[in-house]
């Protein structure tokens, strides 16, 4: 099996070795580089011939903030996943960012197990959330919930087989784990994934499991 390849984007220098040393003893993941901010992975990865699979990346970095570098990294790199891990707990920010293209979201206090199993999950099946990150997210939506988008907004209202998918998909199951799950070929169940994309308007898995809780599919208690 291929290692996970990891990015990380922090300005704190000795935060940001300590992470590097956490990677790289960890067996099946792979360090690829470290950067102090946002500006400098942009170029470092442009000129790179190797992308990483996951960016591990503080919220707050000079020359450019996390919610800028995610919308600028879901332009040019969609296909890297982005794991926030910041100091900063606000719903409005755990929300935002995951609206923005992040697929976790981790406050600093975690402990090694969690962002292990944060890296892993995330490369498995797209997003990462814990509880906290659940809640936040719920909480942000009762607070500006009509700005949020609803079912109601969306192009088309859920069949009940995209509605089973989506549940699915926010218990960390893969497509063919779904697939299993209702006797569906792999390929249809991808087929249902672009849909679900396209019908809530999410950037990737978390942001479907977004658009669950939001909507009142998913509930977190």
């Amino acid at each position: 099996m291929k290692p996970i390849k990891i990015t990380i984007a922090e300005d704190q220098n000795l935060f940001r070795q300590a992470i590097c040393m956490l990677i790289e003893s960890e067996p099946g993941i792979r360090l690829l580089g470290e950067v102090p901010n946002g500006k400098l992975l942009l170029e470092l990865l442009e000129a790179s011939t190797e992308l990483p699979d996951i960016l591990i990346m503080d919220m707050s970095m000079p020359e450019m903030d996390g919610l800028e570098l995610s919308r600028a990294l879901y332009q040019k790199f969609p296909q890297i996943r982005i794991i926030v891990l910041s100091v900063h707990a606000s719903e409005r920010l755990i929300a935002e960012m995951i609206t923005s293209g992040a697929s976790a979201y981790l406050v600093k206090n975690c402990d090694r197990e969690e962002l292990i199993t944060a890296i892993k999950t995330t490369h498995e099946t797209g997003f990462y959330m814990n509880r906290q990150t659940l809640l936040a997210i719920q909480e942000s939506s009762r607070k500006k919930n009509k700005s949020m988008k609803t079912l109601a907004d969306a192009p088309s209202e859920l069949t009940p087989r995209e509605t089973e998918i989506l549940l699915l998909i926010c218990q960390e199951k893969s497509s063919q784990e779904i697939a299993e799950t209702l006797f569906l070929s792999a390929r249809t169940v991808e087929g249902h994934r672009i849909n679900l994309l396209l019908k809530t308007g999410s950037r990737n898995t978390a942001g479907l499991v977004l658009f669950a809780v939001r909507n009142q599919l998913l509930q977190v208690i």
